[in-house]
């Protein structure tokens, strides 16, 4: 069962402003170490970066948690199969647990300007307190 659907479209270039006005900052409350060292490692970081921040409003839209969980507990990492995974810590994670959910699926597109993340969240059932589907 569909327990949640989140989608988020990110600019490349606001991105691209956020790591050149402060980027230390930027990273720290946004990024985690991996994530940080895998966008750092390609040609254009900045359309990583993007697609990673999608990718973490996409889980908070689907979760119906605005921004109270925070980034830092939502990373994007490569699976071994080289697909977009997320790992889960802290109140993310608990929060999922709590709703039932067993499985978040991931995806990512991006092109030079515009990146593209939408998530899944599947569980069993609907548990009490959670968002309405």
């Amino acid at each position: 069962m569909i327990l949640g659907i989140g989608v988020d479209l990110c600019e490349v270039d606001r991105v691209e402003r956020l790591l050149g006005k402060d980027r230390e900052r930027f990273l720290r409350r946004v990024f985690g170490k991996r994530e940080a060292s895998y966008c750092d490692a390609r040609r254009r970081p900045a359309m990583h970066f993007a697609a990673r921040l999608a990718a973490k409003e996409a889980f908070l839209k689907a979760v119906g948690s605005g921004w109270r969980l925070g980034c830092q507990q939502v990373e994007v990492v490569r699976g071994a199969s080289g697909r977009p995974d997320l790992v889960l810590s802290g109140r993310a994670a608990d929060t999922l647990k709590r709703r039932g959910v067993t499985r978040a699926h991931l995806t990512l597109t991006h092109t030079s300007g515009l990146a593209v993340a939408v998530v899944i969240l599947e569980g069993e059932t609907q548990r009490p307190g959670s968002a309405e589907s």
